[in-house]
This record gives C-alpha cells, sequence and structure tokens, in this order.
C-alpha cells in the first residue's frame, strides 16, 4: 500500500470530524467569495447604474424630481405604471449631464455648449443635453443609498458568518489531525514493543527516538498544516473558478492554464524535493544516534580524550545535513514566490491584452462592476496558489517522515498477548540446541543438559562463550535454528512469548530502573502486586538496611537509569523486583559482579532465600559464588565442555578447574 493511501487510512479513522471541517470550509468559502458578486452589484447597478434608463412617471415613490418632473429608473418602475418619457444621465469626463430622451448606441463621448456627441464607429450622434450640478447628481443618486446599505450589511453578515465557520474549520482540522498523530505515535510505540531484539542490534537507539519523535512531527506538521491548507486552498481555487465562469467565461477560460503549469511544476519540484528530503531525514537520525551515544557514553569519551574525534565524527553529519538543507532552500526559494509572481503576471497580461479595446461603461461587453470582480478574484486566486506553493517543502518532508515510519511498522513484530498460563514448575530441558546470530556464524553448538525444578544452574565460561546467549533463547529473546528447549515438557516455541515470560525473573549485571521511584520500580505498576509485598521483597534481600537512608524511604524518586543511587543499591533494588513477582524461573545475569563486597554478602544470604523452590540460572565470572551450584556447565567456544557440581568438576581438573585455580590464585595476589 502507498504512503498516501495509509496516510489517508489514517485520516478516515476520523472521517466525521474531517467532513465536518470540511463541510464548515465550504460554507466559510461561499461566503467569503460572495463579496467581489455584491461590489459587481453595487457597482453595475446601482453607482454605474445612473446611466441606465430613466423614465417620467406620476408616481413620487423611489422617484428624482427634476426641472418639476418625477424620474425614475426603469428597474423601480411596476409592470402597471405608466412610462410617460425616456431620459438618460450620461456621464461625460468628470461632468453628468441629463438627456431628454433616449440614445441610439454608446460610444465615445464628449459635451460642448449644451449639446452631447456620441460618436462610434465613423458615426455621430448629437443630443441636446443639460449639465447636472452636484445637488442634482446626489439626489439622482439618492435612491439607490438604501440597497447600497442593504447589501454592505448583507456583505457583513457574510463577512462574520465567514469568519465564524473558518474558525470551526480550522479548529476540527487541527483537532482531526492532533487525533491522527495521537493514534499514529501510539501505534509505532506499540510496534516497537512488538519488534523482535534482534532489530534493535543494528539500530542505534536515537534512530528509533527520531520516528517516533520527529518523523511523527512532520507527519503531524501534515495533517495540521499542509492538507488543511491544500483542503482550504482546492476548495478556494474552486470556487473563484466558478465565480470566474459566472461572470464572464472567456476570461475565466484564460484563467484555466495556470493548472496545467501548476500540476507540472509540482512534479518537477517533487522530483528533486523528496530526494533531498530523504537525506536530510536519514542525517537528521544519525544525529539523534550518535548525541544519544554520546550522552550515553560521555564519562568514557572525557576519561579517554576523544572529544575532538565525537565532534569531527558529529560535524560530518551535521555539515552533510547542512549542506542538503541548503539545496532544498536553494529549490523553495527559485521555484515559491518567483514561480507565483510570473504566473500572476502572465495572467494579467493575458487580461489587459483581452479587455484593451474594449470599452469600460455599463453596456460595454465588460461592465465595470464585472471588471472589478475580475480583477479582485484573480488576485484572490493567487492567495491559495501561494499557500500550495508554499506547503509543497513541508508535503515532502512529511511524506519522506512518513515513509521512515511505516517502514518500521512494516517489520514483521510479535503480537502482545496477555498471558493466559498456568505457573509452570520450572523443569527446563536444552536438546541438542544450535543457534546463529548470523546465517551460519553459530555461537551455540549442539547445547544439551536439563535442569530439575528447585536445582541452580551456573553457566561459566570466557567471554563470547555463549551464557547469555543461552539465557536470551530461554526467554525468547530470539529463537533457535534447530533442536528443542522445554519447559516442564512442553516446547518454547509452542508457547505465546508473554506466556514464556509471565513466570521468568531476571535480574542484570548492569540494572535497568525506570523514572519513578523505589517502590515503582520494584512493583513496575503491577496491581497484583501489594504494597506489602513490594516491602517485604525488599527486606528479604536486605534492601531496607542498605535504602534506610533515603529521606522519603521507598518514595525516593528514582530519576533515568537510577543514576543517583549507587551500583549497589541499584542492584538490591532489581533483586527485590524479580522477588516480587515470584516467578518459576530466575535468571542472575552476572548479578554480584559489579558490587561491593559487603552488598555481595547480603545480596549472596538473599539468594539462598530466593532461589527455594524455583529454578535458578546464574551465569557468573566470579567462581566463588556459585560454589553450592547444583549443576556447572562450563562452555567453550559456543561448546558444552564439561558439567558437573563444583567437586565434580574439580576432580576432572579440566577447564573448570584451570580456571578455579586461577581465580583462587589471582585473588591470593590480590
Amino acid at each position: 500500500m502507498s504512503t498516501g493511501r495509509r496516510l489517508l487510512n489514517y485520516a478516515f479513522s476520523f472521517k466525521r470530524i474531517i467532513i465536518t471541517a470540511l463541510i464548515m470550509l465550504t460554507i466559510a468559502v461561499i461566503a467569503d467569495l460572495s463579496g467581489p458578486f455584491i461590489a459587481k452589484k453595487v457597482i453595475d447597478n446601482h453607482i454605474m447604474g445612473i446611466e441606465s434608463v430613466w423614465y417620467e412617471t406620476k408616481d413620487a415613490n423611489q422617484a428624482v424630481q427634476y426641472n418639476g418632473k418625477l424620474y425614475k429608473k426603469e428597474r423601480y418602475i411596476d409592470s402597471n405604471e405608466e412610462k410617460i418619457s425616456p431620459a438618460r444621465i450620461i456621464q461625460v469626463g468628470r461632468e453628468f449631464v441629463f438627456v431628454d430622451g433616449n440614445i441610439s448606441y454608446d460610444g465615445e463621448r464628449t459635451f460642448k455648449n449644451g449639446e452631447l456627441t456620441i460618436s462610434k464607429a465613423g458615426k455621430a450622434a448629437k443630443y441636446t443635453a443639460t449639465p447636472l450640478s452636484k445637488a442634482e447628481i446626489v439626489a439622482f443618486y439618492k435612491p439607490e443609498i438604501p440597497y447600497i446599505i442593504k447589501l454592505m450589511l448583507f456583505y457583513l453578515a457574510l463577512v462574520i458568518i465567514a469568519a465564524g465557520f473558518q474558525y470551526g474549520q480550522h479548529f476540527f482540522l487541527q483537532k482531526s489531525a492532533n487525533r491522527i498523530i495521537q493514534k499514529m505515535r501510539e501505534d509505532v510505540f506499540a510496534q516497537i514493543q512488538r519488534l523482535p531484539i534482534k532489530y534493535f542490534d543494528n539500530l542505534p537507539a536515537g534512530k528509533v527516538v527520531a520516528r517516533v519523535t520527529n518523523d511523527t512531527e512532520a507527519i503531524r506538521e501534515l495533517y495540521v498544516t499542509v492538507l488543511s491548507n491544500f483542503f482550504s486552498s482546492s476548495i478556494y481555487i474552486t470556487g473563484i473558478y466558478v465565480a470566474l465562469f459566472l461572470l464572464n467565461a472567456k476570461l475565466a477560460g484564460i484563467c484555466l492554464f495556470l493548472i496545467p503549469i501548476l500540476l507540472i511544476w509540482m512534479k518537477g519540484y517533487r522530483k528533486f524535493a523528496a530526494r533531498y528530503n530523504r537525506i536530510i531525514r536519514s542525517r537528521n537520525s544519525d544525529i539523534n544516534g550518535i548525541v544519544n551515544e554520546s550522552i550515553q557514553g560521555m564519562n568514557i569519551i572525557q576519561a579517554f580524550g576523544k572529544e575532538k574525534q565525537t565532534l569531527e565524527e558529529f560535524e560530518s553529519l551535521n555539515n552533510e545535513h547542512f549542506r542538503f538543507q541548503n539545496k532544498l532552500l536553494n529549490l523553495n526559494s527559485l521555484t515559491s514566490h518567483n514561480l507565483v509572481n510570473v504566473l500572476r503576471n502572465l495572467i494579467f497580461v493575458a487580461f489587459i491584452w483581452y479587455v484593451a479595446g474594449q470599452s469600460l461603461t455599463a453596456t460595454a461587453a465588460i461592465s465595470l462592476g464585472v471588471l472589478y470582480a475580475f480583477i479582485d478574484y484573480i488576485n484572490r486566486l493567487f492567495h491559495p496558489i501561494v499557500g500550495i506553493v508554499n506547503q509543497l517543502a513541508n508535503l515532502e518532508q512529511a511524506l519522506v517522515a512518513a515513509d521512515r515510519v511505516f517502514e518500521l511498522m512494516d517489520v514483521d513484530g510479535i503480537e502482545v498477548e496477555q498471558a493466559t498460563i498456568d505457573r509452570y514448575k520450572g523443569n527446563v530441558v536444552f536438546d541438542h540446541v544450535n543457534f546463529a546470530y548470523k546465517d551460519n556464524e553459530y555461537v551455540l553448538k549442539d547445547i544439551s543438559f536439563e535442569a530439575k525444578h528447585g536445582e541452580t544452574v551456573a553457566l561459566v565460561g570466557h567471554t563470547g562463550s555463549g551464557k547469555s546467549s543461552i539465557m536470551n533463547l530461554l526467554f525468547r529473546f530470539y529463537d533457535i535454528q534447530s533442536g528443542k528447549i522445554m519447559i516442564d515438557g512442553k516446547n518454547i516455541q509452542d508457547m505465546s512469548r508473554q506466556d514464556l515470560r509471565k513466570h521468568m525473573g531476571i535480574v542484570l549485571q548492569d540494572p535497568f530502573l525506570f523514572k519513578g521511584t523505589v517502590a515503582t520500580n520494584v512493583t513496575l505498576h503491577d496491581p497484583s502486586i501489594t504494597k506489602e509485598m513490594m516491602e517485604k521483597a525488599l527486606k528479604d534481600v536486605g534492601a531496607d538496611r542498605v535504602l534506610k537512608h533515603l529521606e522519603l524511604g521507598y518514595d525516593e524518586p528514582v530519576i533515568e537509569k537510577g543514576s543517583t543511587l549507587s551500583s549497589g543499591q541499584r542492584q538490591l533494588i532489581s533483586f527485590a523486583r524479580a522477588l516480587a513477582f515470584d516467578p518459576a524461573i530466575l535468571i542472575l545475569d552476572e548479578a554480584t559482579s559489579s558490587i561491593d563486597t559487603e552488598t555481595e554478602q547480603i545480596i549472596q544470604k538473599a539468594m539462598e532465600v530466593l532461589k527455594k523452590g524455583r529454578t535458578t540460572f546464574i551465569i557468573a565470572h566470579r567462581l566463588s559464588t556459585i560454589r553450592n551450584a547444583d549443576q556447572i556447565i562450563v562452555l567453550d567456544h559456543g561448546e558444552i565442555a564439561e558439567k558437573g557440581n563444583h567437586e565434580e568438576l574439580m576432580k576432572k581438573k579440566g577447564k573448570y578447574y584451570q580456571m578455579y585455580q586461577l581465580q583462587q590464585g589471582s585473588s591470593l595476589v590480590g
């Protein structure tokens, strides 16, 4: 499905609000575009209308008294009213003259010595005429004043209506846009939670953040500004063309050539702008990525004096971003206002050419009112065109951003389901398991072992031997290439990930704490874990002694990653979290390697309580911490080199024995 279609589908989710806005917009446009028509009526019928045919009459209603007689405009005479004799009022230069009778035709006018001469196509007609004083001219205009006032009040009412509906359409379009982006961000975040762990292996966190925030914000601009502008501009342009054709079809036809020019220009613009915007958005993500990485590793950067190198990498990305921003700026500068001004001038040249030979009086082919309305509409026509042209850059940015967001959403994810399985015992079997993160690069080869309910199994080996990979497979962060992993005799491939993980707990070497409090980091806002359970878990792991100095106790605020707490405090909170959820299978991933000796002693005592009644896997480098394990599995380059308990492995004097002796020797030397 195309990007445009998918964006449209999001809009259809709130179609009732959008349709309401479009109806309000249409009413506002009709009300607004009525202005020139009203002005035309005022000019042609009531201002220039003084030159229409007048008749002597006996009815004083709407009549003007002149030389002792009553005169009334033909349009005000009732059908049953007697017309005595015609008369005309003709403007010659800045003068108005009264002609007692009608004229044969109109043309070039001159008035001299009481005689009006009208010349046309070599012919000339002469009429006896009387110049009118200012007071007499005002008297002849007086019947028109009530009509002009009524039309002005009607126009004022339309302006108020247009303003009200413009506010309404703007409000509803903005509301629908905000709703759409709210839904899209929720969908994107939900998709991130569905994505498999391997997706994030090669994608920096900053790039993911850019798609959730920067790219969706660009799409928000599409709905809030671009589409609302396009909607309103399209309706305005359509309304103006309808009005132009109602006024004069030939003149309106001249303006039609704007449409193919705009379409051709838009196609050419989008071809270049899309390419520039893709690079700009990509570099923006890269910049986010490097900033995020630098903040996370600032202590390492400063410790090793890598500030200059990091700055150079940032400047390289920033300069490329700047270069393509400038290219886009040049494209916009060359084609936006310049194009509109050229088109405006072309339209006016064509318009002047068409009307140059026409007379501008009321009886000519084009009246002054039509001319005024036409010029007004042409000027109004370019406002929405400018709006469309100026928003094309934002449109392209939004479409490129949408491509990136939908690319993320198209990645096959794992549906998040409600866990329904009953608590399992925790008998774990690895049966000839083979696994590779990349094709044919196996990190685990023919792994087979069994961990019975209540047992403690330790995994040891050099860095990269596959210890953490076994735990990743047990949690189904990754799926195996061959073999089977079973819990209580059931293949974990046949279980949903939520069912599998519901009864598992993990404590990492570098525990992750969320923003909140000590208490919420233990309960993770799970309503099934009461305050009493939380406090008991913290007490059981000995955290009450280590955290007792905190001013607010368990309600002490925890900032991102718990950076205000010591390593030991963070680890104890992580232990309490695992205990509070009462898992059937517990995984301790080098959980005691980053804490001090005193805290380790507290945790070692708590671990004995923690391990009771559950299957426990311990990944450890410090072999002294796993002497009491029921089973120790020694891994070497992805294969099981040895397995047994501490005494059995020491008797074999194999790899475990060598590692143990080496560590004991190191500790003695230390």
